[in-house]
């Protein structure tokens, strides 16, 4: 309950957020009608639009994400058309005529003011449209409608996000329609505001088609809600029972008698099937099955690859099932199209399954990227390995159950594997570790003035960084998962020390290629570029994935590493080195 109550005090706080300003103009655009017949069904239609998408987004479909992106053109559409029927009535009058008779014939009554019904798709057409700031209130209720999963609890606090945003909204409405009832007197005046008013739409329009709404507006030193919706959280954060995100895991291990399940779980959690249609527990009896949690921008994944692949294809005729399950860690690896691309770039033949509601995860009580469970004829599950490292045991296991399937078989010696690029085995001299660049995780982070979330903010980089400390340069928009370059050029300087610098990057909302320059210690980077970078530091960001930036030949030391994008809309993840 008291969810419910602070995530509705979020949504009130969205009247005094600089992100409601591309909607204003739609919501204010009917304050003349009646607010029974037109604010309220408008407000409505808004709430349960964007509680209603954003619910389904948490369950991660990729269709959801297109659905969305076709919906917002479509409203686009439908918003610039009531634009312009604002500044011109006659066409406001044609375009009114099937509304009426389309009322008349769905009601059988002719006093019935079709008004409604326009309103109501204005309404919807607003909430495809409205984002609002993610501040720590709706931060949390997303954060954790996407880890638990779709449910009736994430849908009611959504609801009640909306709800208090169409309050706010709807008392300022209110308020609105008794200035324009009196200037209504006046058949010029109310031209006059109807003119201003299309105007405004129009506006609006061309603002969130443009990506502005997610930019320059931001920008403006409107009142903030982060202090006050900060304050409400940590009021309550001890009553609120919150699941921390996985972590991936550098290099552990643990092997023997299996932690979690001591049989192998249902496997219909999984989305979607790649390579493979969907497997069970009845299909797998009699099989050894191995079990590998993994995501494709994880550093520590990719370098295990060579040996997943290698024991796939090795002992696929002696029995052994390899099934790799597609856990994400960030939102862009929930898109079916790109973990496809991925699984073909990275030469992966062998059953993905898509677990983007951790439900297979959950079922292992999985923690760590990446993890491997062995599974025996039976269905007892009779190892398991987290992290790198120890394939030579992780393999000679494979071979005991493959022998107890078989007596009579012969598996020969140990797979010989060398991997490369992004999936060669780390340097064994690494002082840097993993960073995180969305403020939910992020450490070292030393731009002057430090972090200011969700609102785009001029950072600059001091003089002097000590060893692992890092800052942005350049107009950045801190999000929880990720940083987001507004306007170029802009940079990330990082003070490391290991051979590998690897950053998952992703091309922005656009998808158009960001160009970037890296240096290290100011200079080319010569014969220590990356795959992903030529000598002169150069390179292009074609889509969401891990960049190797640099990998060094020179001595290990610490070095000041650099990269300039030098086209806007850059998405930042995390570091990771090796």
């Amino acid at each position: 309950m008291l969810l419910l109550v602070l995530a509705f005090l979020g949504g009130v706080l969205t009247i005094i957020s600089p992100c409601i300003l591309p909607v204003l103009p739609f919501v204010f655009a009917r304050a003349d009608q009646p607010f029974r017949k037109s604010g309220l069904p408008l407000l409505t239609g808004m709430a349960l639009t964007f509680a209603g998408l954003s619910a389904l987004a948490t369950a991660g479909g990729a269709w959801v994400v297109r659905a969305n992106q076709y919906g917002r053109i479509a409203s686009l559409v439908v918003l610039t058309v009531f634009g312009l029927t604002l500044l011109w009535q006659g066409l406001a009058d044609r375009l009114s005529r099937p509304f009426v008779r389309m009322g008349s014939s769905l009601l059988h009554s002719s006093n019935d003011d079709p008004g409604i019904f326009r309103s109501l798709l204005l309404g919807v057409a607003t909430g495809l449209l409205w984002a609002p700031c993610a501040g720590p209130i709706l931060g949390l209720v997303l954060t954790g409608a996407a880890l638990e999963g779709a449910s009736a609890r994430t849908v009611f606090l959504l609801l009640a996000y909306a709800a208090g945003a169409a309050t706010s909204l709807a008392v300022a409405l209110l308020a609105g329609g008794r200035v324009f009832a009196a200037l209504k007197r006046s058949l010029k005046a109310e031209v006059w505001i109807r003119s201003i008013l299309g105007v405004a739409v129009l506006a609006g329009v061309a603002v969130i088609a443009f990506g502005l709404d997610r930019g320059l507006l931001t920008k403006l030193s409107l009142a903030s809600t982060l202090g006050v919706e900060q304050s409400l959280v940590d009021r309550v954060r001890p009553n609120v029972q919150e699941k921390k995100p996985a972590m991936m895991m550098m290099s552990a291990s643990a092997t023997g008698a299996a932690a979690g399940p001591q049989t192998l779980p249902d496997l219909s959690g999984a989305v979607a099937w790649l390579n493979s249609p969907p497997l069970n527990r009845d299909e797998l009896k009699g099989k050894v099955v191995l079990i590998d949690f993994w995501t494709y921008s994880c550093i520590n994944c990719l370098r295990t690859l060579p040996y997943i692949r290698a024991w796939a294809d090795k002992y696929r005729d002696s029995g052994l099932v390899v099934i790799g399950v597609h856990t994400p860690e960030f939102a862009f690896e929930k898109d079916q199209d790109n973990v496809r691309r991925a699984v073909r770039d990275l030469k992966i033949t062998y059953p993905v399954a898509l677990d983007n509601d951790y439900k297979i995860w959950k079922a292992f009580s999985n923690s760590y990227w990446p993890a491997d469970y062995l599974i025996d004829v039976t269905g007892r599950v009779r190892h398991h390995h987290f992290g790198e490292g120890k394939y030579d045991d992780t393999e000679q296991q494979i071979q005991v159950l493959l022998k107890e399937r078989d007596g009579q078989l012969s598996a020969g010696g140990l797979v010989n594997v060398a991997g490369s690029g992004a999936e060669a085995p780390p340097d064994s001299d690494v002082e840097s570790y993993e960073t995180y660049l969305g403020y939910e995780r992020a450490e070292n982070f030393v731009s002057l003035g430090g972090a200011r979330q969700d609102v785009a903010h001029l950072y600059s980089v001091p003089k002097h960084l000590e060893l692992n400390q890092w800052g942005l340069s350049g107009t950045w928009t801190d999000r929880a998962q990720v940083a987001n370059l507004d306007s170029a050029p802009g940079k990330i300087v990082f003070r490391f020390h290991a051979r590998d610098v690897h950053l998952v990057l992703g091309p922005g909302t656009s998808g158009k290629p960001i160009r970037f320059r890296v240096r290290i210690d100011g200079q080319a980077p010569g014969v220590n570029h990356g795959v992903d970078t030529d000598a002169q530091g150069d390179g292009r960001i074609l889509e969401h994935r891990l960049y190797q930036l640099i990998r060094q030949k020179d001595a290990i030391e610490d070095r000041t590493f650099e990269i300039e994008f030098l086209d806007p809309g850059t998405q930042a993840f995390a570091f990771t080195f090796g």
